[in-house]
């Protein structure tokens, strides 16, 4: 009788964990691979905003505001770094609104574009659901994801351990690095959740930390606790402070504001500036160093209306714990590193689609050939 060892037992609990939750992990993962360019794409179906770049001198902030005074509440704007790429306003076009809309501003011209939306909004809101909720009442849908998420990071580490062979010998383990296109179609498809799930097994790992953050407040605050940071912990909405001015103090102009912020940050990049929006208010702002290696990370500044520094982050200086904790969600989402590791996860994420098929194509193949084995087996005879 051949041995139930641990191996053996690895293989069962990754085998059974697959087959249960195999229709859930490959609706996630399917949906995730779509909302990793989600943004890209949809761009490919808007109408282009173009800038009409000319020797003039931009526009002051103030000008531009003023030409789209009659939109609505200005909340923020973003400023790119490029010259050819238009200004982008926040702007609260109902007092109901939370966010408010995008309107894209020529800052040669003062002419100015409300964000259309993309025929694929709707679609692209269905991913992010069935991605987050498969769909369903967010009580009920996400406590199934997070469960699949959890068996998603078992079967991860578990499919790395049965990568490697019982004999740990070179010979043996760099056939697990590639894929046997000349042999049969039993062993292609093997040989596709086999190696296809070592190469993307470091990301799918990194997925599956990261995204059970979004299931369980339990997983959160224990990643909280672990990392000595609070994970999500800016979401309302950056420091709630306010102004220390005198009534009838100097305030100074969004272009001096702007003037600091590129003197306390001097380099070159995209600046996002909330505006007051009260007497008491002060200027949040936040920017991005074009040269850096990730577009997701910027150094945030509180001034108040007179150009006073109230608070400074710079993203480097922060203890490590706690730049971990804030990279939760480009971690997540792939965008750390830009289009780069975008790409890296789109086909990670491809991978993890296709290894619910492949492994239970796997398991059926066996199947088959264990009845075959012992349909081929002579019947016992009973004495008599």
């Amino acid at each position: 009788m051949k041995k139930y060892g641990l191996r053996e037992l690895i293989n069962d609990i990754h085998l059974w964990l697959g087959l249960a939750s195999g229709i859930i992990l490959f609706l996630v993962c399917l949906s995730g691979t779509l909302l990793v360019f989600e943004h890209e794409i949809k761009d490919l179906f808007k109408e282009d905003f173009t800038v009409a770049v000319s020797t003039a001198d931009k526009m002051s902030v103030e000008t531009l505001a003023e030409k789209l005074k009659g939109e609505g509440q200005i909340n923020g704007i973003t400023i790119p770094a490029e010259a050819d790429a238009p200004y982008l306003f926040s702007i609260k076009t109902d007092p109901k609104q939370r966010r408010g809309s995008t309107f894209f501003v020529d800052p040669y011209t003062g002419r100015f574009q409300k964000e259309l939306k993309s025929s694929l909004d709707g679609f692209f809101m269905a991913m992010f659901r069935l991605h987050r909720w498969l769909l369903l009442d967010m009580e009920v849908g996400r406590p199934i994801v997070g469960i699949a998420t959890l068996i998603f990071l078992v079967l991860s580490i578990s499919g790395l351990v049965l990568w490697f062979p019982k004999k740990l010998r070179w010979k043996h383990i760099k056939t697990g690095f590639k894929i046997k296109f000349s042999a049969n179609w039993k062993r292609v498809n093997h040989d596709l959740h086999n190696t296809l799930g070592f190469y993307a097994c470091i990301f799918l790992v990194v997925m599956s930390l990261t995204g059970l953050c979004w299931s369980f407040q339990w997983y959160r605050d224990a990643g909280s606790a672990v990392l000595g940071a609070k994970i999500f912990g800016n979401r309302g909405g950056g420091p709630k402070m306010e102004s220390g001015l005198e009534e009838g103090a100097k305030v100074l102009s969004v272009a001096e504001i702007l003037g600091v912020v590129n003197k306390e940050l001097p380099y070159t990049g995209a600046i996002s500036l909330s505006l007051p929006k009260t007497k008491k208010g002060v200027y949040t702002v936040s920017k991005n160093d074009a040269s850096g290696f990730s577009p997701v990370i910027t150094d945030k500044l509180v001034l108040d209306q007179d150009g006073t520094v109230l608070k400074k982050e710079i993203f480097s200086e922060k203890p490590l714990n706690v730049r971990i904790a804030a990279l939760i969600k480009p971690l997540h989402m792939g965008d750390i590193y830009g289009t780069f590791s975008k790409i890296l996860y789109f086909l990670a994420c491809l991978i993890a689609t296709s290894l619910p098929i492949t492994g239970t194509l796997i398991w059926w193949n066996k199947l088959q050939k264990k009845r075959k084995r012992n349909k081929g087996k002579a019947p016992r005879l009973e004495r008599a």
